[in-house]
């Protein structure tokens, strides 16, 4: 068993750790394994002190420099701050569900269809790079495919008015011939 670098510890503090160890072995308790759970209870801890708001702030503040203008940042920081963090962004990434994303997509999904897409989008971001950095597992509640999908009616008929869904396909106006694009072979 390992005990950290010769030059971090001190003969004293080895010594000491080394009695532990052993009194933990006639306890009948692994030592390396009773140390690997205290490291994970610790960073189970740790990540629970992290909100999604941090980890939002955080993945804004390291990708800023890669984004085209800063309306582009203005735009995240004000989605999310509008809509994501009154609702859990003071909870950490590894509670949410999909509950409480739907909680957030919900109410803007007919009325703001283009807004909700994008938040959606993003709050799938910051999850994704929560996941990557350890705070937690398991599916991301705001992906898309095969998840909010399902739960979800598509953008397009979100955005297409009842007025104008109720026509049918036999109604829609027919695509004018003179104006159409040539088709290109490969």
């Amino acid at each position: 068993m390992g005990l950290g670098p010769a030059s971090a510890i001190t003969l004293k503090l080895a010594r000491e750790l080394r009695d532990d160890a052993k009194q933990l072995k006639a306890q009948g308790i692994d030592p390396i394994e009773h140390r690997r759970q205290q490291q994970a209870a610790h960073k189970a801890e740790a990540a629970t002190a992290v909100t999604f708001r941090e980890v939002a702030e955080q993945h804004i503040a390291s990708h800023k420099a890669g984004w085209k203008n800063a309306k582009h940042r203005q735009q995240w920081q004000n989605t999310l701050a509008t809509y994501v963090y009154p609702v859990f962004g003071h909870l950490p990434p590894g509670e949410i569900d999909t509950t409480l994303v739907r909680k957030v997509l919900d109410p803007i999904w007919f009325s703001k269809p283009e807004t909700a897409s994008r938040v959606r989008g993003r709050i799938e971001t910051i999850l994704d790079a929560a996941k990557v950095q350890g705070l937690r597992s398991g599916e991301n509640p705001a992906r898309w495919k095969g998840h909010l999908a399902l739960l979800l009616p598509l953008r397009r008929m979100a955005s297409i008015g009842p007025q104008r869904r109720a026509l049918g396909k036999q109604r829609k106006p027919a695509r004018r011939q003179d104006k159409a694009r040539p088709r290109r072979c490969a």
